[in-house]
């Protein structure tokens, strides 16, 4: 992607204003104007600079098509049984694939799907801003209670219970503040904390663009005490933060920083609570961040830039859509291809590679060859 890069993934992507990139419909004087490609990707040298294998996810993925007409499995989760994966929608609903035959099936709605039935409807033939009906976008299991926590990026953080069903909304603000934009998120399965973003606190999903282009740094990172009800502020005045991984420990977490191309650790325990510190340059504008299990992990990015750029032969070069990060902030394996107009979330679990895409109507799963 081009003057199109952050469209779709980097933003927990952008299908509400029905188009992508430059050729979005909202604000046209400014998206006239900028090119993405320009914006900061200064870190790109040094991160390229490393060596890494790539591989391509195109031989061997298994696509999950959703049911008609939704689209968009931006963040993927598996409960305390392995079920799953589990997934926000474009309809605002939350569906499980039970796999084989059975393919996706809803598992949670919240309280205005609830209320505007004939809006929020899965069949529903007009084009209802997200807004109305939510967008859920980063999800993830408490294994040990059952419930699956969802930042919904305009309705707040949820809670479902194991069960499924309703949706409750467990908090809307913090420090005063109501949330604007809920993007990442991931659970302490030691404490049950939840660590979320809220990307910024001037402008909403439907125009994340301006988050990236006007290098907007309200964002927040925040923690959700399901004992105490309650949220801590935990980092304020971030750029564009993304996705968000526990760290091995609990005593820090991983943060995405879409603007920055770059992962920031911050310290949230221990000797260190309160440092911060750059952890991982990227090639790429990176937007969810999974634990590989090993120390490390997965980070989508957008298609902002291919790795080796052309090849020389007139034949197009397949985007770099990940990367795996080592426990050290090296970039070790990258992954590129096709399949995907764009990659949101990539996790490793049961010797596969679980791909979501904020874009598409349909997530992928890429088993992982043994050596």
């Amino acid at each position: 992607m081009a003057a199109v890069a952050v469209a779709g993934a980097a933003a927990g992507g952008e299908e509400a204003g029905g188009a992508v990139g430059l050729r979005l419909s909202l604000h046209p004087f400014l998206y006239g104007t900028i090119d993405l490609t320009l914006l900061p990707l200064v870190v790109l040298s040094a991160a390229a600079a490393v060596s890494y294998e790539t591989k391509s996810m195109d031989p061997g993925l298994v696509v999950m098509t959703l049911p008609e007409p939704v689209s968009g499995p931006e963040s993927l989760a598996f409960d305390g049984s392995g079920g799953g994966p589990y997934s926000g929608v474009s309809d605002g609903r939350v569906l499980r694939s039970d796999g084989g035959l059975r393919g996706w099936t809803e598992f949670a709605y919240n309280s205005n799907q609830a209320q505007s039935v004939a809006i929020c409807a899965p069949e529903k033939k007009l084009v209802v801003p997200e807004s109305v009906c939510g967008r859920p976008l980063g999800l993830q299991f408490h294994r040990q209670s059952g419930d699956l926590y969802v930042a919904d990026a305009y309705l707040g953080l949820l809670r479902v219970p194991a069960r499924g069903g309703l949706a409750e909304v467990v908090a809307a603000e913090a420090g005063g503040e109501p949330f604007n934009f809920l993007n990442g998120l991931d659970v302490d399965q030691k404490t049950g904390d939840v660590d979320f973003t809220d990307s910024s606190t001037t402008y909403q999903r439907s125009d994340y663009l301006l988050v990236v282009a006007l290098g907007d740094e309200t964002g927040r990172l925040l923690r959700y005490d399901p004992r105490a009800r309650r949220v801590e502020v935990l980092h304020a005045g971030l750029s564009y933060p993304n996705g968000v991984a526990v760290g091995a420990g609990g005593d820090h977490v991983v943060v995405a920083h879409t603007a920055l191309c770059e992962l920031r650790r911050y310290w949230v325990r221990g000797p260190r609570a309160g440092k911060e510190e750059t952890f991982a340059e990227l090639p790429g504008y990176p937007d969810n961040v999974r634990a590989d299990g090993r120390g490390g992990y997965w980070v989508a990015l957008s298609k902002g830039v291919a790795i080796g750029g052309g090849s020389g032969t007139g034949v197009e070069v397949a985007p770099t859509v990940a990367v795996r990060v080592s426990p050290e902030g090296n970039v070790t394996e990258a992954l590129d291809g096709f399949s995907f107009v764009s990659v949101s979330e990539v996790a490793e679990r049961g010797g596969a590679l679980w791909v979501g895409s904020v874009d598409t109507p349909y997530a992928g799963e890429l088993r992982r060859r043994t050596k």
